[in-house]
């Protein structure tokens, strides 16, 4: 029969192989993100900056690693060619607001875009949108622990996918100045640019943040979920991770057969 000290070694030693464990995953993501950032000029992803999150003692440093692998970064992005423009031409008036919808299977999914705010971020959904470029995609992404996110805009369904042009940041004070620990928070029903950690690397994917997230701001906020599309984006996160964890593709798939965008 096992002791009461013995059992609470044996929890003791338990809890620090997690400890490890996690850190290690940690390790090895942030040491492939930091790989691709060297090697391309990449979009989203959910997120390489929340490695910035500094926080003290053995449970908050397990939290922060989480954080850090789990940024919405993009691992990979196409690098612009000579004979195309560096992005869409402009042709969205930038006075208006624009709707973004999803129809997705786990129901749709909807958001408004101030073009004042963020010109080329909504030029290039609407130029986007308009080819069809994300019908027959995937939200690929879900994170459950340190942020709460969904990330969508992958034609790959991989994290590597984007258009051939990347976009600038804005609108990246709308949040507020970073605190002391170099983040603000996303507020939930926020929807922001994913992309390397590294300036002005935006294409296609998108995080849709379910509750509130401590990030960088680094991360353009063009859009704000409506109160049904939030509440659905909820499920799809409190559904968890496939096959557990905290950081992979949503255990409820979220197939996006449509994606419009027009103006109000």
């Amino acid at each position: 029969m096992v002791s009461n000290d013995q059992r609470r070694r044996q929890l003791a030693r338990e809890k620090y192989e997690r400890q490890q464990q996690r850190r290690e995953e940690a390790r090895r993501r942030t040491r492939r993100l930091t790989l691709v950032i060297t090697s391309a000029v990449a979009v989203v992803a959910i997120i390489g900056g929340a490695m910035y999150l500094a926080t003290s003692g053995d449970d908050d440093k397990d939290k922060t690693d989480a954080a850090a692998s789990q940024s919405p970064s993009a691992e990979a992005s196409p690098t612009p060619t000579k004979s195309e423009p560096p992005e869409p031409a402009m042709k969205i008036d930038k006075k208006a607001t624009y709707t973004m919808s999803l129809k997705t299977s786990q129901g749709d999914i909807a958001f408004t875009m101030d073009a004042s705010k963020t010109p080329h971020t909504t030029n290039s959904f609407k130029s986007l949108a308009d080819k069809k470029f994300f019908d027959g995609t995937k939200c690929h992404r879900l994170t459950t622990d340190g942020i709460y996110v969904l990330q969508c805009g992958d034609p790959k369904g991989d994290g590597t996918g984007g258009p051939e042009y990347t976009i600038p940041d804005e609108n990246l004070t709308a949040l507020g100045k970073a605190g002391t620990d170099g983040t603000v928070t996303y507020p939930a029903g926020t929807v922001a640019m994913a992309n390397t950690g590294q300036p002005h690397t935006g294409g296609s994917q998108f995080f849709l943040v379910y509750k509130d997230s401590k990030l960088p701001p680094s991360y353009t906020p063009f859009g704000t979920m409506d109160e049904k599309s939030l509440k659905a984006v909820e499920a799809i996160g409190k559904a968890g991770v496939d096959g557990g964890g905290a950081d992979g593709a949503p255990k409820k798939a979220v197939n996006i057969s449509k994606l419009t965008v027009d103006k109000v």
